[in-house]
């Protein structure tokens, strides 16, 4: 293909590589990216079963790109940059892993040809993971996390061994937490999925390529009989055009939904100061909360001496009709958070803004509070933060991915330390 087409604004190069059902090309303006154009093309069993399917690359596409906004938006690493056309992305440029990754809720399709004895929809808890190795000749071929790491891959500089293993086994298993909990909120049960991953030129492991309806079994309100993925494709003994159209339709119903999803901006933390000379205690809670992606409100009322207002701001809240978590900002006789905790049944948590002179005798009006009361007291703005998102995250699953994420990362971040540390020994 000739260096002037365009694919939307972007001027395309050299053919990079060709899928199945994609293809890859290079980027003159922007090396460090390519991009990805998806085919009118559908296909099963390595291939041997295919189809042209015209408008399949235009949902393809819708598809993976909302799910990979998603992903970035709670900061799972992946390659994706931005939509660039109906059909087309940009995509960093990695080195591709040769394995999928298979995560499964429930058991079905080879997993039951796998292992017989195992009943259709066996609930795997925790998630049940698997690799295949990328082989269309021997029909990518089960492999185990030993086999991988005796591989020896190396992907810009990067060596695929026991800790990448197990980063990129922990990161796909976190990819279908987040996906399901997004379609739980369609009424959808994701009930199996596959992914790629791939190092890019930092030498970090990024979920790359696409996922799409091509990648995932899906089951509207949890009946196989209503599944919208490839596998009505697969299950086709014969062809026709009607055939094709109604895949198609399913693929659209998924696009459809993903560009419906209800935007979970439905709470609220609001930080209440006893005193505004505690603003700078409460902008550290105000950040740790902003990072998990929290919605926040800074507030100074003393329960002491103006209960009455007090009192309004927690009506004002609870008439919001909207989740509520409560952090209360007062040291010395801290009459705040139990206050509040004695006139709202939202969660409330003792923050006191304590100094190492008063920190034993200060804290211990926030612990000691009256029977009947439900107020928590933590000492750090960070851990406060948290245990509001964890109050939110029961029901909002942008936050529950950050906390996820969050605790992922330290597999990513402490291994490495590990390392750097024995090497300088």
């Amino acid at each position: 293909m000739a260096d002037s087409k365009l694919v939307g604004d972007c001027k395309i190069g050299k053919l990079i590589i060709e899928g199945k059902t994609k293809q890859v090309y290079e980027l003159p303006s922007d090396p460090g990216n390519c991009l990805l154009l998806s085919k009118d093309r559908i296909t099963a069993g390595d291939g041997v079963k295919a189809h042209d399917l015209k408008g399949k690359a235009v949902v393809s596409n819708k598809t993976t790109c909302k799910v990979f906004e998603i992903l970035n938006s709670v900061g799972v690493p992946t390659s994706f940059v931005k939509a660039v056309s109906d059909s087309a992305f940009i995509s960093k440029k990695c080195e591709m892993i040769p394995i999928e990754w298979v995560t499964r809720r429930l058991a079905t399709g080879s997993f039951l040809n796998r292992h017989p004895g195992v009943k259709e929809g066996y609930r795997f808890a925790p998630i049940k993971r698997e690799t295949f190795f990328k082989d269309d000749a021997n029909h990518d071929p089960q492999w185990s996390d030993e086999q991988i790491i005796s591989a020896e891959f190396k992907f810009n500089g990067l060596l695929i061994g026991e800790k990448e293993v197990d980063y990129m086994s922990r990161l796909s298993i976190l990819v279908f937490e987040i996906l399901e909990k997004v379609w739980q909120t369609r009424n959808c049960a994701l009930i199996d999925m596959k992914i790629e991953f791939g190092v890019d030129s930092n030498g970090d492991i990024i979920v790359a390529d696409v996922i799409d309806s091509d990648s995932w079994r899906l089951w509207p309100s949890g009946d196989k009989r209503l599944m919208v993925d490839k596998q009505v494709y697969r299950n086709l003994a014969t062809v026709t055009d009607k055939d094709l159209d109604t895949v198609k339709r399913n693929f659209e119903w998924v696009a459809d939904q993903l560009d419906h999803l209800l935007p979970p901006s439905d709470h609220l933390v609001v930080i209440l100061m006893g005193s505004s000379s505690d603003k700078d205690h409460c902008n550290k809670i105000r950040k740790y909360c902003e990072e998990l992606g929290l919605d926040v409100e800074i507030r100074v009322s003393s329960a002491h001496k103006t209960t009455e207002t007090t009192l309004r701001i927690i009506s004002h809240y609870e008439s919001l009709n909207i989740k509520i978590v409560f952090i209360a900002v007062a040291g010395r006789s801290n009459g705040l958070g139990p206050v509040i905790s004695g006139n709202t049944d939202f969660p409330v948590i003792n923050c006191p803004p304590l100094t190492k002179e008063d920190i034993d005798r200060d804290i211990w009006s926030s612990l000691n509070v009256p029977s009947g009361l439900g107020c928590s007291t933590v000492v750090y703005p960070e851990t406060a933060a948290l245990a509001a998102a964890q109050s939110i995250a029961l029901s909002n699953y942008l936050v529950w991915s950050r906390l996820r994420v969050r605790r992922l990362n330290n597999h990513k971040t402490l291994p490495r330390a590990d390392e750097e540390m024995r090497n300088s020994n």
